[in-house]
């Protein structure tokens, strides 16, 4: 093979401006701009899990394959931090929970074990300028004890569960109700279903830790399939699943952190994975398809684009996209998030009988995790910046973040938060790669309007990614569903 292909994938890089080191053991080889005439069957763009699981599945059933990745690391949304003391800790997606299956049997073969998500004590619920302590345990489950709306507010799911039952997670713009749905937004839904302020809130912070987006942003018929998918063939989503750390989609975290996971797939499929690459152009030919990239130009049979759609938007196409993928793409934005982790010598607020676990209506930080390492040390709090608030701090410094985030976190676990011995974040909405993160949201009239064009084929085209999944959208799982949906795509057509 060429130079481009030759170039061997060994490890991961420096991720971000702020100075963030994925957890790999030494950098990839750079591209460079020297042009190359490779040829394969499939071109995979995009080393995610998604475009990962599409490789190695075309590799395992005999076809030739280069996956192109921008980056100068895989794992795509993933994305692992090398503490201090050798640990790692996570910015990027990291957990996994009941029915998410295929991510889990993934990590199984690829030997990367779990461990249960730090989820014993007191959660932290803090609004109108008062802290309360409450269990998970008890009736209402993760719900907070809002004394003016957490009935209202489990109300409220009941009936949002309810919906989504009626809704086919293969094709949501076939609900019985589809066109009344996708024709209001989440938060006209709210305002029509709570009487409280309260009932409100925890509707809104809800929806934030879901999607990064505010309520004013969600078709009611997104939010709807977004639930129903939180399940598998054999158990149905519901709102407790995604919203849960024990028994709920938080449940369990990787040892040695999630970035393994696609680390180890690329070390299998080896100068299969080319980084620094990233695509420009897709042009279909007759006979196959050409793909331009800073690498070089590689010919092949058939692409799988395994990005997020508004980045799979910007690479030109020749031909250019039919008007119902184009316009999907146009309405198809990612969330808005920071996700920032402060370490400790010790996870000093399990002492005081705290899971690690707050809910906020004080800004920028509203939702938080114990995100300490298998080990027990050293101590990490993990919050989320996110939508609006994310927003807001979009050109703020690091330094401004940091403090302020770190003032949340005292809020609720005391004063021996504001004294981390290492604070840091990754900015997902600057990450010129992602644009935003976890997902791919839908306002109201994509799914209605666009929504078949998701995961049908254009040409010699094939997309995945995890928006594309039927069960998971959003997750790690869906990634991995999306990659093997692809893949047999691909087979059939070859």
């Amino acid at each position: 093979m060429s130079a481009l292909s030759r170039r061997v994938f060994l490890g991961s890089a420096a991720a971000t401006a702020a100075g963030v080191a994925t957890p790999g053991s030494a950098a990839a080889h750079p591209a460079g701009n020297k042009p190359a005439d490779d040829r394969a069957d499939v071109v995979v763009i995009g080393a995610g899990l998604a475009g990962l699981t599409t490789a190695r599945e075309l590799s395992r059933a005999g076809r030739s394959v280069l996956v192109l990745e921008a980056r100068d690391r895989v794992g795509g949304r993933i994305l692992g931090h090398r503490l201090g003391t050798g640990d790692t800790t996570e910015l990027g997606a990291e957990f996994i929970g009941p029915t998410q299956d295929r991510i889990a049997a993934l990590a199984a073969e690829l030997d990367v074990g779990t461990y249960r998500t730090y989820d014993t004590g007191d959660y932290v619920y803090y609004r109108d300028g008062q802290r309360t302590r409450y269990s998970a345990s008890g009736p209402l489950g993760p719900i907070p004890p809002d004394p003016t709306g957490a009935a209202e507010a489990g109300v409220a799911i009941q009936l949002l569960n309810e919906h989504a039952s009626q809704v086919p997670v293969d094709a949501p713009w076939q609900a019985g109700n589809a066109e009344e749905w996708d024709s209001q937004t989440f938060h006209t839904w709210i305002q029509q279903h709570t009487q409280t302020e309260g009932g409100r809130f925890l509707l809104h912070v809800a929806t934030k830790a879901i999607f990064s987006a505010e309520p004013r942003d969600l078709s009611l018929l997104y939010v709807l399939a977004y639930i129903a998918r939180a399940g598998n063939e054999n158990q149905p989503g519901n709102i407790e699943r995604l919203v849960s750390t024990t028994g709920g989609a938080q449940m369990y975290r990787f040892i040695g952190g999630s970035q393994l996971v696609p680390e180890r797939m690329a070390a299998e499929l080896g100068d299969r994975v080319q980084l620094d690459a990233p695509v420009r152009r897709i042009v279909q030919v007759p006979d196959g398809v050409r793909v331009v990239s800073d690498a070089g130009t590689v010919t092949a049979r058939r692409v799988v684009v395994a990005v997020p759609p508004p980045l799979a938007a910007r690479i030109t196409y020749d031909p250019p996209m039919p008007a119902a993928r184009d316009q999907l793409t146009q309405r198809f934005p990612m969330g808005s998030v920071t996700k920032v982790v402060a370490t400790y010598p010790e996870p000093f607020w399990r002492a005081d009988g705290l899971a690690g676990q707050a809910v906020s209506d004080t800004g920028p930080v509203q939702v938080t995790f114990d995100n300490t390492p298998h080990d027990g040390a050293p101590g990490a709090l993990m919050g989320f910046i996110e939508a609006d608030h994310a927003r807001a701090l979009d050109d703020a410094d690091v330094a401004t973040i940091r403090r302020e985030a770190l003032h949340n976190f005292a809020t609720y676990f005391g004063p021996r938060a504001l004294e981390p011995t290492d604070f840091v974040l990754s900015r997902w909405d600057n990450d010129v790669w992602s644009r935003g993160c976890p997902v791919a949201f839908g306002p109201p009239g994509l799914l209605l309007g666009y929504g078949p064009a998701i995961r049908q084929p254009v040409g010699r085209i094939h997309w995945a990614g995890t928006e594309t999944s039927t069960y998971w959208t959003g997750y790690l799982d869906g990634a991995v569903r999306s990659g093997h949906r692809a893949a047999r795509e691909v087979l059939t057509a070859l």
